[in-house]
């Protein structure tokens, strides 16, 4: 018999539980008897935990946000956030995503609340709200709705009597609404946390006493609320005591709550970072991960959260920044479009079940610390029934070293802990990922003409197009002398406000006589901008996401007699944090031409014609009850580097269930749309090939943003999801406008899959055991290292392209054999995964020559395609 946190398990004789299945199996047994724990009564805490039914609990968090992703999604992404062993689903509410207007309500679609929360229920997770209703969060505007900005006398984030009566309005709306649908903990529910505010800490500073009167009005106006569940106010560094406050980094470990009285919780471990159009792409190590989160429960932590688990989507225009990409990928261990990420959620995945043995000593243990050398150290948490964990750690950024612990010796790359969940046996290290990596790709799939469309059976697709006109369409807005700024004009309705106006150049100027060019110089506080000289577009240019006013000079061409300048300002997402943020900015500061006969001529106080937005957003050309209210143009052959250009075409959704990206590598930058469902901003933008990137990331040291970065000299972003569920079986209307010009031909759909999979484990990292008479937990060593191989739903290991034990070296998708070398590797491999969707290969005798070249740490590397 096998016990495992109180469940009594058979087993056949002689048969033994391997610590990788054990990890499963743990997390097996926690999500069999979830439900029943997450439809939880009575929340408390102490300084060791949150206490739910009179239970301590060490919990396991995951953000997912859900207008990030689609309905149809959710189910899933919880489902894989669960099967990677976690507890809880925490995600912000997003109040912008809401209000519409004041007291103007909406959710749903992405922004159904309630169901996304039953979803969580239904899954038997707890759930951590985090109402804000500030998000930040690389949201537009922070998640404050754009109006609160126009209500007369309103500043955001202080003792401000406009701002905190919506507020308090808002957030009363959606404590209601949970409690109206029985979803607080103490109602039976889910949710066994709320968040109010939202970092503050760094800033309340900036807005002197008010700020610190506003922060106490927010968790008191919180607490009344009454909802039964505590409250808490992440990097509040002077929250009062009636909430509890909580930690965001990288690293947590050292974090202490203000009050001894108050569990540790850390609400954001970031295992990524987010990205700007232009930069590289971010990525964060997940032996790094994985060291930060043990750390952490080694220093008496007791709930952790990734932020984010999965980051998924900014559709439409709800990316902030500025700058903030479409894709809110983050490096999660699920990805955008809803795979989990390997080797990152593997590893992640079974590091929550080397945890999960720990549990009950940490939570009824007593601590002791040891130290072991200059950078290494052990926990132990022990308690009256001998139950026993420990956690010994390297911090050294560089050295591996071998300590004493307990009369046995343990050896510790650098930059890692070992768990030990009896005080004896090491069942999991940080720094050794055993979790397979997956070979993922983008298929291109070209767009194929519609059955429904009316020229059905014909190959080439048929697309339509509408130009803008440049400049004022319609009626002008209005006329200013001087420049207005962009966001209180548009206020944020669009991305688009066009400044119009003319100069005369009189036929003596030199520039026309010599065949020269005047000057257009031109200072902006951002975000980006087009700019046209008489109908042609002479200069792009923008900011970039840490530096938005942006200044340029660029030759144009002017004739004799009247030129009209128009320039198209854009922004790229609003300013989504910081002091005051809400008045920062955006559009012209100064147009000046340079080049006439009596010098430079400055156009900024010149009479300008405004007019906010774009013709074919007014006609609501993307939509599907839009498409009719202009001529559309049919044509074969679209024009090609065509600025201000709407397309539209009538296509098939692509074969398959896999997920899909939009390939926009050939066009320049605009918007797209796919059955009226808002895809995004999409501005293949490619870094600097003189940035910094790495091959390969050295996982030892503090991570920061920087630190691993990948994609020099590639776009930033080149693929677009667009969820499934958008897609009807025919008769899908892609609609795209393009700003600056490019090759509509060559736009794609792209199927996200999974085509190969690889692992490679050492024989010094064994499995584990199990023995039945181990009732207590303890675990025993079987030197038997093991490969895990498995491939995606419906799909069969088809060929094993690489198989080496010895000492092969090099990284998924580039493994090569070493020196040691067993030639029946192959053959091995072979016999035991081909036409297997899984299989395992343990490093045996039976299985290699383990007597081949014995001074050498020997290994198995493994690729295998998918089919």
């Amino acid at each position: 018999m096998v016990t495992v946190r109180g469940f009594t398990f058979s087993s056949r004789p002689n048969m033994k539980l391997s610590f990788f299945f054990l990890l499963q199996f743990t997390v097996f047994v926690l999500s069999c008897f979830a439900f029943s724990l997450a439809n939880a009564g009575n929340v408390t805490y102490d300084h060791r935990s949150l206490i739910i039914n009179g239970q301590h609990k060490l919990l396991i968090s995951a953000a997912i946000h859900y207008p990030r992703s689609v309905p149809a999604m959710w189910p899933g992404l919880v489902q894989t956030a669960k099967e990677g062993g976690v507890d809880v689903i925490e995600t912000y509410v997003f109040w912008n995503g809401h209000e519409l207007s004041p007291g103007n309500y909406y959710f749903g679609g992405r922004y159904d609340l309630v169901k996304f929360v039953k979803i969580v229920r239904e899954a038997g997770l707890y759930l951590i709200l985090r109402i804000g209703p500030f998000v930040a969060a690389e949201w537009n505007f922070g998640g404050v709705p754009v109006w609160l900005h126009y209500v007369p006398g309103t500043v955001f984030r202080t003792d401000n009597e406009p701002f905190k009566h919506y507020m308090e309005k808002f957030t009363t709306f959606i404590v209601n609404l949970m409690k109206q649908e029985k979803l607080f903990a103490s109602q039976g529910g889910p949710i066994i946390l709320a968040q109010v505010e939202n970092e503050y800490g760094y800033y309340e500073s900036a807005y002197g006493e008010g700020g610190k009167r506003y922060a106490m009005w927010a968790a008191s106006m919180a607490v009344s609320q009454n909802i039964g569940v505590p409250w808490i106010m992440c990097q509040q560094f002077d929250a009062p005591d009636t909430v509890i406050d909580t930690c965001n980094s990288f690293y947590c470990d050292q974090f202490k709550p203000l009050s001894p009285n108050k569990p540790k919780i850390w609400t954001e471990n970031w295992p990524g970072w987010f990205k700007t159009f232009g930069s590289r792409d971010p990525h964060r190590p997940p032996e790094d991960v994985a060291f930060s989160v043990a750390r952490f429960f080694q220093k008496g932590g007791s709930v952790q959260n990734y932020y984010m688990y999965h980051g998924g989507t900014n559709f439409g225009r709800t990316s902030g920044g500025p700058f903030i990409t479409t894709s809110y990928d983050y490096d999660a261990p699920i990805d955008e479009y809803g795979l989990p990420r390997f080797p990152k959620w593997g590893h992640l995945k079974e590091l929550h079940g080397a945890i999960k043995l720990c549990e009950h000593a940490l939570l009824n243990g007593e601590p002791t610390h040891m130290s072991l050398g200059p950078s290494q150290e052990a926990d132990v948490y022990t308690d009256s029934s001998g139950a026993c964990a420990a956690f010994i750690s390297n911090i050294d950024e560089k050295n591996d070293k071998t300590v004493e612990f307990q009369n046995a010796s343990y050896h510790l790359p650098a930059w890692s802990v070992s768990i030990l969940p009896d005080c004896k046996n090491v069942v999991f290290n940080t720094a050794k990922v055993r979790a397979q990596t997956t070979v993922v790709e983008m298929v291109a799939e070209d767009l194929q003409p519609s059955v429904a469309s009316p020229d059905k059976g014909v190959k080439a697709l048929k697309w339509e197009i509408f130009v803008e006109k440049v400049g004022v369409w319609g009626e002008a807005d209005f006329i200013k002398n001087g420049f207005v700024d962009h966001i209180n004009t548009t206020k944020d309705d669009t991305d688009y406000l066009w400044y119009t106006t003319s100069i005369f150049v009189s036929e003596n100027e030199a520039f026309l006589k010599k065949g020269s060019q005047p000057v257009l110089f031109i200072e902006s506080k951002g975000h980006a901008l087009h700019a046209f000289v008489n109908q042609k577009l002479e200069a792009s240019a923008s900011g970039n996401g840490t530096n938005p006013p942006f200044k340029f000079k660029k030759p144009v061409s002017l004739k004799a007699g009247k030129n009209e300048i128009a320039l198209l300002s854009m922004t790229v997402g609003l300013q989504n944090a910081g002091s005051f943020y809400e008045w920062v900015g955006a559009g012209l500061t100064s147009v000046k031409i340079e080049g006439f006969n009596n010098g430079t001529v400055d156009l900024s106080s010149n009479a300008w014609t405004y007019k906010i937005g774009l013709q074919g957003e007014h006609l609501g050309l993307y939509k599907s009850d839009g498409m009719d209210n202009i001529n559309w143009l049919s044509t074969p052959e679209p024009p090609k580097e065509q600025p201000l250009t709407w397309y539209k075409a009538i296509v098939d959704a692509p074969p398959g269930d896999e997920p899909i990206g939009l390939d926009m590598i050939h066009m320049g930058k605009g918007l797209a749309w796919l059955n009226g469902e808002e895809i995004g901003r999409y501005w293949p933008w490619k870094s600097s090939v003189h940035d910094k990137c790495v091959k390969e990331c050295d996982y030892r040291g503090k991570f920061m943003p920087d630190k691993c970065f990948t994609g020099c000299g590639e776009p930033t972003q080149r693929w677009y999801h667009i969820p499934r569920s958008w897609f009807k079986p025919s008769g899908n209307i892609l609609a795209i406008f393009e700003e600056k010009g490019g090759d509509p031909t060559k736009i794609s759909f792209s199927r996200r899959k999974t085509s190969g999979v690889c692992a490679v484990v050492a024989e010094d990292y064994p499995s584990f055991e199990l023995e039945p008479e181990h009732e207590n937990g303890d675990v025993s060593t079987k030197n038997n290292a093991a490969i895990f191989l498995n491939c995606p739903k419906n799909t069969r290991i088809s060929t094993v392209k690489f198989a080496s034990f010895g000492t092969p070296t090099g990284t998924c998708g580039s493994y090569s054999k070493g020196e040691c070398h067993d030639p029946k590797s192959i053959s091995v491999v072979e016999k035991m995964c081909l036409n297997k969707s899984e299989c395992a290969i343990e490093l045996i005798e039976e299985n290699f020559s383990k007597g081949l070249c014995p001074d050498a740490t020997k290994k198995l590397a493994v690729e295998a395609v998918c089919s």
